[in-house]
């Protein structure tokens, strides 16, 4: 059989949406590569995702479903049984809890565990079959979400090249060595033409040394920075004369903004005043884009911060132009018809950054059974033992490649196809291009597609059609927009379209999608009161790493405590590489210390998606918590200690 390439994308939780080339010997991938054909991906592969055969051919993935007999007695043990057994068993308890206490007596959690269509499909199978209960926020960028939709109507940004059009780019609280790898390249042409990078961050990383500026702000100062900002701009006649004409509450708004001095906004920020008003000077030789990370919103007053970065965005008219705009995210969903998800009332729902709790607190009905795909949320939800003694009590299904943290806690484990053997369509949060998902080998053992599980499970539970429609033709269906707009089938295989439904300006004209037509500015900001004290005077941040994706850890990273890194000053006793224990209110875990003379001394760091079967988890000891709107997760405002 001869070598041949196949293209295919990531599904994987990250805004660049790549394109893959996977060469294929005798049925086996043996190496992968960036499209170099794709606009955005241009040839190269985070590292993540070069590394993702060690994944797809590890020795623990499980292929054979498995039933956990006896579950939590002390001759527990798993079985492995047929994909038809095992599916017999979830579909009876579907049915016996459906019949005997209502569908919402069962919870239907997916994440972003693939970003791929296809797994709304999922969400469609639930709404059919109950509705049952589902989750409601976002743990991840729920108050971004929410603030934008507020702010303006919508989310979305100017075209992925615009920012080419900009004199000066904020990098406000985002790491793209890490985060958004695929932007480098374009920031560094814009660099060469001239135009000013600007990194705000809690943390120095790598993507300081990109740019000609660095600020690094207190944790949770973002929204007094942004509105001292635009005070510095109030006070210089700076604002945009005509902002009073698209923006609501102008007057509101500037009231807010002097009430504090800009000396005082930037002793809120963290900031000495040179240093604000450096960064005001840069902002002011627009057009600005601002491209906001979503570790922000991940705080208590997450929502109300990207709301003042969104203000001074419009109040000084870096929006609706070439080259000026916040950026927060690209809606990945909107080339595509999800409409069969509309539904007449909603199902109920817990938040999602409060599930474990949710899930023990729910009563008329309680939750009976939990069926989770494309997540791991005992490991990546804040008050992991509360998520994990949930699911035990619970008749519990995970679809997975692996025995993670979650599946641990299951009833029925029913093996996934990985990403090379899947079959979707996508988009991307961070630029307009879509892509197409094409199986480049078949899925080994008995694992399948989370729909072909579906499509297999729906006659067991007295569903039919859509659900028992080919993958292909659930295709068609979602990307009828994208054939109607003159985009043909045959060119969406490819991949690399971009979205039709995008323009080059977001809110060009000024014109915004909101009930007014206008912006709505911010109009008041309560700052949150400091809850680190000298007893616990970190606040410990779970953050990207470039080593995993979220909490797809490969096994021999995970021996050994996890990394804390703090400044020295912090340290107490303690040296470089010493073992030592961090603790919050909730609990400790033992770490192993590093030392950076670069970081703040007011935060301890983590890599985040560490299992708690490793004790490696930042969210065991991180309260589940929800922002002041939008019902993200609280995940970097944990006060902790060193002892």
């Amino acid at each position: 059989m001869a070598i041949i390439e196949k293209k295919t994308a990531c599904n994987r939780d990250c805004p660049d949406g790549c394109g893959i080339i996977a060469t294929v010997d005798q049925g086996r991938v043996v190496h992968l590569a960036g499209d170099p054909d794709h606009p955005i991906t241009k040839g190269f592969l985070c590292h993540r995702t070069s590394q993702f055969l060690k994944r797809q051919y590890a020795p623990d993935r499980i292929t054979q479903p498995m039933v956990r007999r006896y579950k939590n007695q002390a001759n527990d043990h798993w079985e492995s049984v047929s994909m038809d057994t095992a599916l017999d068993l979830v579909a009876d308890r579907m049915n016996h809890y459906r019949d005997q206490a209502g569908p919402a007596s069962i919870l239907n959690y997916r994440c972003g565990g693939s970003m791929g269509m296809m797994k709304y499909v999922t969400d469609y199978f639930f709404q059919e079959f109950g509705p049952v209960t589902v989750k409601s926020g976002d743990i991840c960028a729920g108050a971004g979400d929410w603030a934008q939709e507020v702010d303006f109507g919508t989310q979305d940004s100017n075209d992925f090249f615009d920012l080419l059009n900009a004199n000066t780019i904020f990098l406000w609280g985002k790491n793209v060595y890490v985060s958004h790898v695929h932007l480098l390249p374009l920031l560094k042409e814009a660099k060469s033409r001239g135009t000013k990078l600007v990194l705000i961050d809690p943390v120095k990383h790598k993507t300081a040394g990109l740019c000609d500026a660095f600020i690094q702000i207190q944790p949770g100062g973002d929204g007094p920075l942004a509105l001292g900002i635009a005070r510095w701009l109030l006070e210089r006649e700076g604002l945009s004369p005509d902002g009073p004409n698209y923006c609501d509450h102008w007057d509101e708004y500037c009231e807010l903004l002097q009430t504090h001095s800009v000396t005082q906004w930037a002793n809120l920020a963290g900031v000495e005043l040179v240093d604000l008003e450096r960064l005001a000077a840069l902002y002011a030789a627009g057009p600005t884009t601002i491209l906001a990370g979503w570790g922000m919103q991940r705080r208590r007053n997450g929502a109300a911060s990207i709301r003042a970065i969104d203000a001074l965005s419009a109040a000084s008219g870096n929006i609706g132009i070439p080259g000026g705009s916040v950026s927060f995210y690209f809606p990945r969903k909107s080339a595509y018809d999800l409409d069969f998800l509309e539904q007449s009332s909603p199902p109920r729902s817990i938040p999602e950054p409060l599930l474990g709790s949710g899930i023990e607190d729910a009563s008329d009905p309680p939750i009976e059974m939990v069926f989770i795909t494309a997540a791991n949320p005992v490991t990546n939800i804040p008050d992991s033992k509360t998520v994990q003694r949930a699911l035990n009590e619970r008749f519990t299904v995970v679809v997975d490649m692996f025995m993670t943290d979650t599946a641990q806690c299951a009833d029925v484990f029913l093996p996934a196809a990985s990403m090379l053997e899947d079959d979707d369509l996508l988009g991307a949060y961070g630029h307009h291009y879509l892509n197409t998902m094409q199986p480049v080998i078949d899925p080994p053992g008995d694992a399948l597609t989370d729909y072909e599980i579906l499509r297999r499970l729906a006659p067991k539970v007295g569903l039919g059609a859509p659900f028992t429609d080919e993958v292909s033709t659930w295709k068609r269906r979602i990307a009828k927009p994208l054939e109607e707009a003159g985009i043909s089938w045959d060119t969406l295989q490819v991949g690399r379209s971009r979205n039709p439904f995008a323009g080059t300006v977001l809110f060009e004209g000024r014109k915004f999608p909101t009930a007014s037509g206008r912006v709505n500015l911010i109009t008041e900001y309560q700052h949150p009161s400091d809850r680190v004290d000298s007893a616990f005077p970190l606040r410990l941040m779970a953050i990207s790493t470039s080593q995993a994706q979220a909490s797809q850890w490969p096994s021999a990273k995970q021996e050994g405590p996890a990394t804390l890194t703090i400044h020295p000053s912090m340290a107490g006793p303690y040296s470089d590489d010493a073992i030592v224990h961090i603790e919050s209110s909730m609990g400790r875990l033992q770490v192993r210390l590093r030392l950076d003379s670069n970081q703040r001394r007011d935060i301890a760091l983590m890599d985040k998606g560490g299992w708690v079967s490793k004790g490696r988890c930042a969210n065991v000891i991180t309260p589940a918590e929800l922002t002041d709107n939008g019902q993200c997760a609280v995940y970097y405002d944990t006060p902790v200690r060193i002892l």
